[in-house]
């Protein structure tokens, strides 16, 4: 079953079970879908519904940081009961020995030298492990594998 297809049925049966926090959050996800799918004028693939989550995502993080630097910890945590959902849909994150051990086989496929061969490295990375990688994170550690 396709992820979109996924998000549908789950949206359909919080309705039912009249779980409104999860039908919210449902209901933004298909928004910001159904959005690039006009934008795109064609239906999406699973990997441009997984970019779409990986996306809010982001933004409830992001929203959950500034919250708490203003002072709003009853904000953050709407977001992070969003965030908590969202992360329900997304593939388990490469992280510790996992990330490092995909990082230094994409250097071996990408035969990358030196630090100017990040940028190759990278989207070798991340178009392997969609939605999976932090971009941050694996930035850093790109720079320290190929500095070593």
């Amino acid at each position: 079953m396709s992820l979109q297809k996924q998000l549908e049925k789950d949206y359909i049966s919080a309705l039912k079970a009249k779980d409104q926090d999860k039908v919210a959050v449902l209901r933004m996800l298909k928004a910001a879908m159904k959005n690039l799918e006009v934008e795109l004028r064609r239906e999406l693939t699973d990997s441009e519904v997984l970019d779409v989550l990986v996306k809010q995502a982001k933004q409830r993080q992001d929203s959950i940081t500034q919250f708490q630097d203003g002072g709003r910890q009853d904000l953050a945590d709407v977001e992070e009961k969003e965030l908590g959902l969202i992360k329900t849909y997304l593939p388990t994150p490469l992280e510790g020995d996992d990330l490092i051990a995909a990082i230094q086989a994409c250097i071996a496929e990408c035969g990358a030298a030196g630090p100017q061969d990040m940028g190759r490295v990278m989207k070798t990375l991340l178009g392997k492990y969609p939605g999976r990688v932090n971009g941050k994170t694996a930035s850093t550690l790109v720079r320290q594998q190929l500095s070593t």
